[in-house]
């Protein structure tokens, strides 16, 4: 992971998991695996093709991972803006 990232200046590699069947722990963890290498190297995974079982899979474990084709949480959808006024209070 290291390597692919820092050899290719990249900042995100994508891993196509359409493949990988019945999803498990096993899944879960080289996942994980792969999201903390890439988080040393100063990247990020992001997954293409997830089915419905390894997304609920990996939200049961709490493993936050970027999916292909959706805004990526923290940041808002284009065209949205966020708009703060002084002394209003937390929603």
């Amino acid at each position: 992971m290291r390597a692919l990232l820092v050899g290719t200046g990249a900042h995100v590699v994508v891993c196509d998991v359409a493949g990988l069947g019945p999803p498990g722990l096993a899944a879960v963890d080289l996942l994980a695996r792969l999201e903390l290498a890439a988080r040393r190297a100063g990247g990020r995974i992001r997954l293409r093709d997830p089915g419905p079982a390894l997304r609920s899979l990996l939200r049961f474990v709490g493993l936050r991972l970027q999916v292909e084709g959706e805004v990526e949480e923290r940041e808002p959808a284009l065209g949205v803006e966020e708009e703060v006024e002084p002394g209003q209070p937390a929603v």
